[in-house]
């Protein structure tokens, strides 16, 4: 059933969630564009990853996500997982009361113009390949256009470990997984997972100078940017908040964070597994 749109504040904060950290990348993003916006943030690093989970897990999570977020009466909510962005957005937009914005549409479409007719590469997790949401997203704009496509789920534990661009495990783990898109040299490679932005100079010294890199954050900011422009949402303030939650070991998190957002984050609080399990959209505190 379609919750209904309900009426929404230009005061009111941006809603993001990702099954970690690796959505910062794209609150990155959001804050370059739009300095003046509260966000609330929510790491479901409890659960993490998404990316093996089956379809019907990621939509009862995702789910849960946004329904904790509608506590703080967000005028949007951003899915800053690709995994939930491939597999749960019908689910999210029937039920929840604000608009959606995935990953997967905006870089679909940006990927499209950077490809200038050329072939265009995504990198994901299991869980992002296998539901070919990219591929679905690309040719609803371009149907003759051709999509390769390799999951990479090594790469999200090594980034987390802090393992350097140069490191032979890194490089190693890459090389295997872009073997077939180094032979065909796709014009656009989409890095369809929040955490690879942070190894995109290895990448891009393997895919070589042929391929463009579209990290999908940057995207999604300019689409969040463009909708909150059209509905007279965005922000009246000079500076706006960020206010952050994790589901497991904040101190963890916060530590890390500074990696994926490019500052310090503060004040990480704890969200407990119990209290996300019986968050429901529509229901708030």
């Amino acid at each position: 059933m379609n919750a209904g749109r309900k009426s929404c504040d230009a005061a009111g904060p941006i809603g993001v969630f990702d099954s970690g950290l690796g959505g910062l990348t794209v609150v990155r993003q959001i804050l370059s564009l739009l300095p003046g916006e509260d966000i609330v943030y929510l790491g479901d690093s409890a659960r993490v990853p998404y990316g093996t989970k089956s379809p019907a897990t990621v939509c009862k999570f995702a789910l849960q996500d946004a329904g904790f977020l509608l506590r703080f009466d967000p005028k949007m909510i951003v899915v800053a997982c690709n995994t939930a962005s491939a597999v749960a957005m019908d689910v999210l937009r029937e039920n929840l009361p604000v608009e959606v914005i995935g990953v997967v549409e905006p870089a679909a479409a940006a990927a499209v113009r950077l490809a200038d007719g050329g072939e265009i590469g995504v990198i994901g997790t299991e869980g992002t390949v296998n539901s070919k949401a990219y591929p679905r997203a690309i040719h609803a704009i371009d149907g003759a256009r051709t999509v390769l496509a390799a999951a990479a789920p090594l790469l999200v534990p090594i980034v987390e470990e802090g393992r350097k661009q140069d490191d032979p495990i890194v490089l190693a783990v890459l090389t295997d997984y872009l073997h077939e898109l180094q032979r065909r040299r796709p014009a656009v490679l989409i890095l369809g997972c929040t955490h690879y932005p942070l190894l995109v100079r290895a990448i891009s010294k393997l895919m070589g100078p042929h391929t463009r890199l579209l990290d999908p954050g940057l995207a999604v900011a300019e689409h969040v940017r463009a909708r909150l422009n059209e509905t007279g949402l965005l922000s009246r303030q000079a500076q706006g908040s960020l206010r952050c939650f994790t589901t497991d070991n904040p101190e963890r998190f916060a530590h890390l964070a500074r990696r994926f957002l490019g500052r310090e984050v503060a004040g990480v609080e704890l969200l407990g597994a119990d209290e996300l399990d019986r968050a429901e959209c529509g229901g708030q505190a």
